[in-house]
């Protein structure tokens, strides 16, 4: 039998303790073989020890962290690596993407000059011109157009920063990649066409692939094996189908029962969760409750809003008379949102749909068109006007890193809000933030209040960010992918929390997703985005049973369910 391309024998990692302090193990005792050519997924629920694993291959833990076991490459050993073969083992041998692609992109540079300095640093041979070729080519396999070259990541929807950091790791044809939730942040079409590229790469360049996802129906699809963590443990290893027939470990049942992805239940009962009833609503095709959205008046109103951006020429290309560029990013829109609806936007990433609800939020303002909340024009209020509103209208990011200043304590970043529009003191706001808390069930919310955010699970954190948006009673909360990031489990009881908290403070939302199957399950009518227009609107329900516009047709194509033999 041939020598494996990667092996991980009784690998144990605790992250840096207080001094005297018994080590707390992040992954303990985890042994698995990885072979040429193979396609690997690693599942589990946020905080398991899966990134834990990735990042101690590439030997990035913090320098105090206690390792213990043995990974070894082709049969070298990966911790007995000099300072020099370590640099050229990331990038060359093994690369790992990361979820949040701003980890790896400096925001000073311009992402042809990320893939320039890559290609420099491994492979000096290369001249300007065949490193800028390479580098094109493989930008063009992530769908990045030649055109944003000279452009910089802040210039970038999150998706196509996602896209750069997947181009980058491919540039020096690596032998293994780790591909840490490398598609969290993109759209259906686009995750499709990644990863259908990788595991080519995989088939063609006898290239191993480490999946770490909580998305079990891309697992199932892309993975010829899978690896369930548990606190830390591997639970169950073995074949991808044999795994979804036939779990054998309890953590893996419940985490296939919680997937949103599931096809088929055997019975559905009254009281079921999210999880469940999404299941029962792709089953049943059952219609949805709409709100009466005929016998109301719009609580927004968008009317032909455009959101354009100029990228001028750099000095080189001004002297070959390169003319400026205008990207569409919000082109035309017309929409209505009544009160107490659901409206879902879909879209592939760079379609548009976040530059749409921060035009719509007045936090970039735009270049022409009509933003009408409660009946006042957004667009011609004065800055301070417009703060003011903001206290009727939230966001909820899909990062909650985004909204949560590391230096606060959970007490502190919920009242903020109540602090800037002046509605309450410090006695009072207490009084709220830990009623709050307890409305997004974080309980004792006493314990809670004083805890910092990386004290926080990824789902905890989004529950401190919904209880911020909440906190000044708003109207309407813009919730761009505000559960992408998190796990099966974990997802479901966030969504069925947000349900819950819709019906008591008579919320309307506008929901941003790439999840089509959740779209279908949470949202009273869908909007479809592409190239920065909505080219088809409409109840839900009819959009999936039939989809008009022949993009709808290819979302809804890409879009990985998981069936159940």
């Amino acid at each position: 039998m041939s020598e494996a391309l990667f092996c991980i024998e009784n690998l144990r990692v605790a992250y840096p303790q207080r001094s005297g302090e018994a080590p707390s193990w992040a992954v303990d005792d985890v042994s698995f073989t990885l072979q040429r050519g193979e396609k690997m997924g690693l599942v589990g629920e946020s905080g398991c020890g899966k990134s834990t694993i990735g990042r101690a291959v590439m030997r990035l833990l913090p320098g105090s962290s206690r390792v213990e076991g043995r990974v070894t490459f082709q049969g070298q050993s990966v911790f007995d690596l000099t300072p020099n073969q370590l640099r050229k083992f990331r990038g060359e041998a093994i690369a790992l993407i990361f979820q949040d692609p701003m980890t790896r992109l400096d925001p000073l540079m311009t992402i042809g000059k990320h893939c320039i300095e890559t290609l420099q640093a491994h492979s000096p041979e290369l001249s300007a011109p065949q490193a800028k070729e390479k580098a094109l080519a493989t930008l063009a396999k992530v769908n990045i157009p030649a055109s944003r070259w000279n452009q910089y990541p802040h210039e970038f929807s999150g998706g196509m920063r996602q896209r750069v950091a997947i181009a980058l790791a491919l540039l020096l044809n690596p032998k293994l990649i780790v591909a840490d939730e490398p598609t969290t942040s993109l759209d259906v079409t686009v995750s499709a066409q990644i990863l259908k590229e990788l595991t080519r790469l995989c088939s063609e360049e006898n290239m191993g692939l480490l999946l770490i996802s909580h998305d079990l129906a891309m697992v199932a699809e892309y993975c010829d094996r899978i690896g369930v963590m548990y606190h830390g443990k591997m639970v169950e290893m073995g074949t991808t189908e044999s795994v979804f027939r036939q779990p054998q470990h309890e953590y893996t049942r419940s985490l296939l029962k919680a997937a949103l992805h599931i096809q088929a239940v055997d019975e559905i009962g009254s009281g079921e969760s999210v999880e469940t009833r999404l299941i029962a609503s792709l089953q049943s095709g059952e219609e949805k409750q709409l709100p009466k959205i005929n016998q109301k008046s719009p609580i927004l109103s968008v009317t032909d809003l455009k959101q354009y951006y100029t990228i001028e020429p750099n000095f080189i290309e001004r002297l070959f008379n390169r003319q400026s560029e205008t990207i569409k990013a919000v082109d035309g829109i017309n929409l209505d949102l009544y009160p107490g609806e659901i409206l879902g936007l879909v879209g592939e990433s760079g379609c548009g749909k976040s530059t749409l609800s921060r035009t719509i939020l007045q936090l970039i303002r735009p270049t022409s068109g009509k933003v009408e909340f409660l009946g006042q024009d957004l667009t011609k209020l004065s800055p301070q006007e417009i703060r003011s509103s903001r206290r009727q209208i939230q966001m909820v990011f899909q990062d909650p890193h985004a909204c949560l200043n590391p230096a606060m304590t959970v007490g502190q970043s919920i009242a903020d809000p109540l602090f800037i529009h002046n509605l309450a003191d410090s006695v009072k706001a207490k009084e709220q933030v830990l009623w709050m808390l307890e409305k997004v069930g974080l309980t004792p919310p006493e314990v809670y209040y004083e805890r910092y955010p990386s004290d926080l699970s990824g789902g905890q954190q989004q529950r401190v960010a919904i209880a911020r948006a909440l906190i000044t009673h708003p109207k309407l909360l813009i919730c761009d992918e505000p559960v992408s990031m998190l796990d099966a489990s974990v997802q479901s009881q966030v969504l069925d929390l947000m349900l819950q908290l819709k019906e008591e403070f008579e919320l309307t939302y506008l929901f941003i997703t790439h999840d089509l199957w959740l779209a279908r399950f949470l949202c009273d009518r869908i909007a479809v985005m592409n190239g920065g227009k909505i080219v088809e609107l409409g109840d839900t329900k009819k959009i999936f049973a039939s989809p008009q516009h022949p993009y709808t047709k290819t979302l809804l194509d890409a879009a990985p369910l998981l069936a159940r033999a």
